[in-house]
């Protein structure tokens, strides 16, 4: 275009309705989204980490290039690789389309609305939520300290997408056989110090035990942290054994905080999981981890744009989030 033409395309701009606005704006942004996906994952291999994946060698040269990437052969070695070799997204087509996903995921759309939303197929998406999830699984903070609340809350068990059941299939999630807690269900563990980290975890199937509290959430807690928990005699235990200081408040009898002792901020965190959760229709036991990953992450706000969230799926900056 001249720049005739184009000045006089600039002066009519003034002119557009805000819906041909908009489709301006998605056309110019589907234009640039491939050469942008591109440019950020090649960025994995500027700087230092300009090394081979498979042996840490750093005497590579180029050896042409495939599905829009360049690849490198190592001399050491002799293999061949491209800036997502060793990563979670290694072998995932469509790359112009991954910005556009994140950004579906940023607005936490269920797996159909984002392959609409996309223009891929359904299976597609939801490989690629899992492959994108792998990162946020594991970003999540070495130790907690000070105050420490921890709860526990419970989720029916899920068996959604297998092919083959030990058990009657329940519609639209349905409802455990037995009333109360049992075995059907999966226990949630919450810790949430009064900095904000929070950390996660799936213990297994019924009530928590001293057991499974002394194996996640002993090596995790400084010496110096202080346990708040509800009345529950496994966290009393627990404490007992590995000498943490430990206060309870006594939910069942209407005692909500005693001073600075609550766990408001493990039970209001565990009521934003779970009205997330519902949006998605359940979620299937085997995939929990990933989405309290996902939830985690997106309540200490470190979810911020596609490209920031493509950046760290490829590791281009540390997962750890300790103070």
């Amino acid at each position: 275009m001249d720049s005739r033409t184009f000045g006089w395309l600039l002066t009519r701009l003034q002119h557009l309705t805000p819906e041909q606005r908009m489709a301006i704006e998605r056309a110019l942004h589907q234009q640039c989204g491939p050469e942008q996906a591109h440019e950020i994952i090649q960025s994995r291999l500027e700087g230092d980490a300009h090394q081979c994946p498979h042996c840490a060698g750093t005497e590579l040269y180029r050896h042409g290039q495939a599905h829009g990437l360049p690849r490198y052969r190592c001399v050491a070695c002799g293999k061949t690789f491209n800036a997502l070799t060793g990563t979670p997204l290694a072998r995932l087509r469509l790359k112009s389309k991954w910005l556009d996903y994140l950004q579906c995921m940023l607005q936490s759309q269920t797996i159909r609305q984002a392959a609409r939303t996309t223009g891929v197929h359904r299976n597609t998406s939801f490989r690629w939520r899992h492959r994108f999830l792998q990162w946020l699984k594991d970003d999540r903070p070495a130790h907690l300290s000070g105050i420490t609340e921890v709860d526990e809350t419970y989720l029916l068990e899920s068996h959604k997408g297998e092919r083959s059941l030990r058990r009657a299939a329940r519609r639209r999630g349905g409802s455990a056989s037995k009333r109360g807690l049992s075995k059907e269900h999966v226990c949630v563990l919450i810790a949430r110090d009064r900095m904000g980290q929070t950390l996660d975890f799936v213990t297994g199937n019924g009530s928590v035990s001293k057991a499974q509290l002394r194996e996640h959430l002993q090596p995790v807690l400084y010496e110096d942290a202080l346990l708040v928990s509800d009345s529950n005699a496994a966290y009393r235990y627990f404490a007992a054994d590995a000498s943490i200081t430990h206060e309870a408040v006594n939910l069942s009898a209407g005692v909500r905080t005693r001073g600075a002792f609550h766990v408001q901020n493990v039970n209001a965190y565990h009521s934003r999981l779970r009205q997330w959760l519902y949006r998605f229709h359940g979620v299937a036991t085997r995939y929990l981890p990933n989405y309290l990953g996902w939830r985690r992450a997106l309540d200490a706000h470190r979810l911020s744009t596609p490209q920031a969230m493509l950046l760290a799926a490829i590791g281009v900056f540390p997962h750890s989030t300790e103070t």
